[in-house]
């Protein structure tokens, strides 16, 4: 009896007992789950708002960067290193840069140097990591939001949340670190990290499809310094999964160009064949290369660190010498017309709608907005004196782009309008959104003087020679001062602008003295009422656009005006 008793508590307790084994394991799990997951978003948040705070605080300084970027390879590079170390993201850096070639900003050559910089640039989110000083996470923390909610200079909040988001990395770094502490005893996780090293393709895949669901390389580089800390992985096994991460970051260079011209899928494109070109050369060299980085450090933690940096750099250096090679080959790879119909916009990029850059690429819409409408000009004016109906449909067409390039410029500036711009920003945007109606006018005009045109065609209406060479006078006055207009737009040079503005008062002159003439040659019979109509009309669209073009102008002084109130 006594012996059946005991024998039905073992098993009451042995029952017990695992039960509550499982439940500790499924509690264990959990919160190994909920902080892992905790705290890679505070890493992943406060990447986003160290970067957020980093590109703000450089305000208009990025279009200066963007001054460097040259057609030397070199530049490029340098200039994408910098970058990304500015503003601690090589995605942000890729995104732009794709947005940028898709602006017309960058050309592929540029691109490539680009991303290969930024590449390097993003290595030292690791480096700064490995130096595990956890310890400082939450005084960052404090000082950076004291800074970005008390102070009420622009500048200060900016360097503020950049703080805030440098300390919160940190807490979610250490976060991480901690949670993932029990998986030391878990034997399946550990043989999985085994695994890696023993078979680095897992490795790169697994670091890959981690990347590319969080999206940020630096994220997967942290969480495997953490792992090493925590003396969970290796060597071998952390470089497979850091390779891969460095295939896996390609993710938001790709999604980005979705949408966009030939060119800037390209440019995508050369991130990720760069990357896994890379990948696999160390695949091949990877005893040797672990043997390099096991003596470029102490812990595992700072190995690891050196390991991404230096494929990175080597990387950057294989690639460099066979740049133009490397791009011709993207170019043959991805084929195509590097600009899609004239009539969709070829430079405003939403990538780069929330950074400085969106007014440059507004910008350079406006400035073809210019270049359409001078066509327009040109065209229309030759078919009214030649009686091209050719010409006629193809001012037609233009005028269909030009309002749509209008709207979308409008809608583009819009959108961008809660940038933290500053005051000389505010007012450029306020004049090129006058600059481009003035050129929607002139296109509007212009295709009033086609209609001119096929009137004079379907009545046979001739002009008198010397009404032709006053018409043509005229013209040529307006077509300088409308071409010198765009000119001025496009370099800001407000001593042209002015001289420019004076100028106004002689088309008016010009305009009057011709109507005079005109009506004085009707009155003498020397020309028919029907082409004294015609003529008349002409000459007045004519005088019109020029006082558009003298609008550009003083939309070009009144910027600098703001520049100059600004300054003082």
């Amino acid at each position: 009896m006594h012996i059946k008793i005991l024998q039905e508590l073992k098993l009451y307790y042995r029952i017990y007992d695992v039960d509550f084994l499982r439940k500790r394991g499924r509690f264990m799990s959990l919160e190994i789950g909920f902080g892992l997951i905790g705290g890679l978003g505070l890493f992943l948040f406060g990447m986003a708002k160290m970067s957020e705070g980093l590109q703000n605080a450089a305000g208009d300084k990025l279009k200066r960067i963007l001054e460097l970027f040259t057609s030397r390879p070199i530049i490029a590079i340098l200039t994408g290193a910098l970058a990304t170390m500015l503003i601690q993201s090589s995605s942000s850096t890729t995104v732009m840069v794709v947005g940028f070639v898709n602006a017309g900003l960058m050309n592929l050559t540029q691109a490539v140097g680009t991303i290969m910089g930024a590449a390097i640039g993003t290595t030292v989110t690791a480096q700064i990591v490995a130096f595990d000083i956890r310890d400082f996470a939450l005084p960052l923390i404090g000082i950076g939001a004291i800074m970005n909610f008390m102070s009420r200079r622009k500048a200060v909040q900016y360097i503020g949340l950049a703080i805030l988001g440098f300390g919160m990395l940190f807490f979610g770094m250490f976060i991480m670190s901690q949670s993932i502490s029990p998986l030391k005893e878990y034997e399946p996780f550990v043989n999985m990290l085994v695994s890696f090293g023993r078979n680095p393709v897992l490795g790169v895949i697994a670091g890959t499809i981690f990347t590319v669901i969080i999206q940020s390389s630096s994220a997967t580089t942290s969480l495997i310094i953490a792992l090493s800390l925590q003396g969970l992985i290796d060597i071998p096994s952390g470089i497979a999964l850091i390779l891969g991460a460095n295939i896996g970051t390609c993710i938001t260079a790709l999604l980005a160009s979705i949408g966009t011209n030939v060119t800037a899928k390209r440019a995508a494109i050369s991130h990720v064949v760069f990357k896994i070109a890379g990948v696999i050369v160390f695949l091949l060299l990877l005893k040797p290369f672990i043997s390099v980085v096991t003596h470029t450090g102490v812990s595992v933690a700072r190995q690891l660190a050196n390991a991404h940096t230096l494929f990175n750099v080597a990387n950057t250096i294989i690639f460099f010498p066979l740049i133009n090679h490397f791009v011709r080959f993207i170019e043959w790879l991805i084929p195509g017309e590097e600009h899609g119909p004239g009539i969709k916009p070829q430079y405003l990029d939403r990538n780069i709608l929330h950074t400085p850059a969106a007014l440059i690429a507004a910008t350079k819409e406006a400035l073809r907005m210019c270049d359409i409408s001078m066509e327009m000009l040109r065209e229309s004016f030759q078919a009214f004196i030649k009686g091209d109906p050719k010409l006629i449909e193809k001012v037609m067409v233009k005028e269909e782009t030009l309002n749509l390039l209008e709207k979308e410029i409008i809608v583009y500036l819009t959108q961008a309008a809660d940038n933290p711009w500053t005051h000389r920003q505010h007012r450029k945007i306020t004049n090129l959104l006058h600059s481009v109606h003035d050129v929607e006018r002139v296109g509007d005009l212009s295709t009033n003087i086609a209609e001119l045109a096929d009137e004079r065609i379907q009545h046979h209406i001739s002009f008198s020679e010397t009404a032709i060479d006053e018409l043509n006078t005229m013209y040529s006055k307006v077509e300088s001062v409308y071409a010198r207009a765009i000119e001025v737009l496009r370099t800001e040079r407000v001593e042209d602008a002015e001289s420019l503005i004076l100028e106004d008062d002689e088309i008016d002159e010009l305009e009057k003295l011709y109507r005079e003439t005109h009506i004085q040659r009707l009155n003498e019979g020397k020309c028919h009422p029907e082409a004294g109509v015609l003529f008349l009309d002409v000459i007045s669209t004519l005088e019109r656009i020029a006082d558009h073009g003298n609008n550009l102008a003083e939309a070009v002084t009144g910027a600098l005006m703001a520049t100059e109130e600004v300054i003082q």
